[in-house]
C-alpha cells in the first residue's frame, strides 16, 4: 500500500501582515512548496492538491494546474496530482493542454482525479453546467482521454465550423493516470470501475463497513469493464484520510484537537452556504456547528483517522490495507503549523516499510 500527502485546503485568512509584509496566502505556498520537497525527499508516493474557489477554506487552491507545475519544478520523484479537478468547470481541452505542460514539467509524473463538482457558487464560472454537472463529468472522461492518447476532435471554432484539433504539447504519458472523486455515493464507485479509472474517496463520513461493500462494487465493476487505457481489472482505491502522528496519542490529541474542529466549522459554513443544501443544513446555528465538529473529531480518533502516535497509525494502516485500499492519501493541511506537519511526516514515513 501506497502512502500520499495531501492538501486539502486549510481556512486561511485573506489580507496583509501588519507590517506591509508577505500575504499569510504566499505563506500558504511557501508551506506546501517545503512540504512537498520533504515528502520527495522521504520517498512518500504522490503529493494531491485539491481545486477551490470563493470559500474561506482552500484559498490557495483555485487552480490545480498552476501549483502542479510549481510543484513538478521543486520536487524530483513524487508523482503530482490533483485531487481533484472538477471537470464540468473546464473544457477538455484546456484540461488536457494545462496537464500536458505539467507531465512534461515532471518527466511523467502526473495524474488527475475528476470530480463532479458540488458547491453552486463553484458554478459562476460554468453556470449553465451545474444541473448536468454528473452527466458531463462521465461523458467528458472517456474524451479527454483520447485527447491526451493523442487522438484529435471535432469541436465548433469562432465561426461556427466543426474543426478537428489535437492539443498540444503532448505529454510524456501515452496513458493519462485517472481517478474519479467519490464522496461515498455508491453509484460513483461503480461508475469509476466501469470507466476502468482509480477511485478517490475518504474514510470521514463512511463507516468500515460501507467502504467495504463500496471497494467490493467498484472491484466487480472494474474487473466486468472492457479495457479504456486506465488501470487494470483490480482498479486502484485511494482514500483520503486526517493525519498526524505524534509522538504519543496525547500529543496527536492536544495538537490536532483545535485546528480540526476549526476546520470542519468552516467545511460545515461552506457547506450551508451552498445553494442547495437541505433546509436542516442551511439553518444550523453556530453552537449546532460547533456539536457536529466536536462530534466528528471524535468519531475520527475511533476509525478512519491518522491521528495518534505511530503504533496507532500503524493499526489503521494495516486494517486500510486489509479493506482494500491501495494508497492513502494523508490529508494533513487541517490547521497544524508547519513545524507540526513536518514532524508527523518524518515519523508517518517511518511507518512506509511497515505498510508496503
Amino acid at each position: 500500500m501506497d502512502l500520499s500527502v495531501m492538501f486539502f485546503g486549510a481556512d486561511t485568512p485573506a489580507g496583509t501582515t501588519a507590517g506591509g509584509g508577505a500575504a499569510p496566502h504566499s505563506r500558504a505556498y511557501d508551506d506546501i512548496l517545503t512540504v512537498a520537497r520533504v515528502a520527495d525527499r522521504l520517498g512518500f508516493h504522490a503529493i494531491w492538491t485539491p481545486e477551490r474557489h470563493f470559500q474561506q477554506v482552500g484559498q490557495v487552491f483555485p487552480s490545480p494546474p498552476v501549483l502542479s507545475a510549481a510543484l513538478a519544478v521543486a520536487t524530483e520523484r513524487i508523482n503530482i496530482r490533483a485531487g481533484s479537478v472538477i471537470l464540468p468547470l473546464h473544457h477538455p481541452l484546456r484540461i488536457a493542454e494545462d496537464w500536458a505542460v505539467v507531465d512534461n514539467l515532471s518527466h511523467g509524473r502526473i495524474g488527475l482525479s475528476a470530480a463532479t463538482g458540488w458547491h453552486s457558487a463553484d458554478f459562476v464560472l460554468a453556470p449553465g453546467h451545474y444541473e448536468d454537472r454528473r452527466e458531463r463529468t462521465l461523458r467528458d472522461i472517456p474524451l479527454l482521454r483520447r485527447l491526451w492518447a493523442g487522438e484529435a476532435a471535432e469541436f465548433t471554432d469562432g465561426t461556427g465550423a466543426s474543426v478537428a484539433v489535437l492539443p498540444q504539447p503532448r505529454p510524456v504519458q501515452d496513458t493519462l493516470p485517472l481517478w474519479l472523486t467519490s464522496s461515498g455515493n455508491p453509484a460513483t464507485w461503480e461508475a469509476a470501475g466501469s470507466l476502468r479509472a482509480g477511485v478517490l474517496g475518504a474514510t470521514v463520513g463512511q463507516s468500515r463497513e460501507e467502504l467495504a461493500e463500496r471497494i467490493a462494487r467498484y472491484r466487480a465493476a472494474c474487473a466486468a469493464a472492457p479495457d479504456q487505457g486506465g488501470t487494470d481489472a483490480h482498479g486502484r482505491v485511494t482514500l483520503m484520510a486526517h493525519t498526524f502522528v505524534g509522538a504519543d496519542d496525547a500529543e496527536a490529541r492536544r495538537l490536532t484537537a483545535v485546528p480540526l474542529k476549526r476546520y470542519l466549522r468552516s467545511y460545515v459554513r461552506q457547506t450551508t452556504a451552498n445553494r442547495t443544501a437541505d433546509r436542516a443544513t442551511a439553518e444550523l446555528t453556530a453552537e449546532q456547528t460547533a456539536m457536529l465538529a466536536e462530534f466528528a473529531f471524535h468519531r475520527y480518533l475511533t476509525w478512519g483517522s491518522l491521528l495518534g502516535s505511530a503504533e496507532t497509525c500503524r493499526k489503521m494502516l494495516a486494517d486500510l490495507r486489509e479493506l482494500g485500499c491501495d494508497e492513502v492519501a494523508c490529508f494533513v493541511d487541517f490547521g497544524l503549523g508547519r513545524d507540526e506537519v513536518l514532524a508527523g511526516l518524518h515519523r508517518l514515513a517511518e511507518l512506509r516499510e511497515d505498510v508496503a
